[in-house]
């Protein structure tokens, strides 16, 4: 791959990333690296098990926000 198509697939993965954050998705990439270099001992969620437990750390609690 040329470096025009390297620089573009980059910037396609930095703004769906973004995208990502801004809807509230967290980045399954960025918590793999962590894992990795953080805490190597510990095992790596898959990504079902990743996305479950965000979405349950985020709607958690019950009631939701209300006015």
């Amino acid at each position: 791959m040329d470096a025009r198509w390297q620089w573009l697939a980059r910037g396609w993965r930095q703004a769906v990333r973004t995208a990502r954050l801004m809807i509230g998705v967290p980045d399954y990439d960025t918590y793999v690296e962590h894992m990795r270099r953080h805490h190597p001992e510990r095992e790596v969620m898959s990504y079902a098990r990743f996305f479950d437990e965000r979405l349950q750390a985020r709607y958690r609690g019950g009631g939701g926000r209300c006015c």
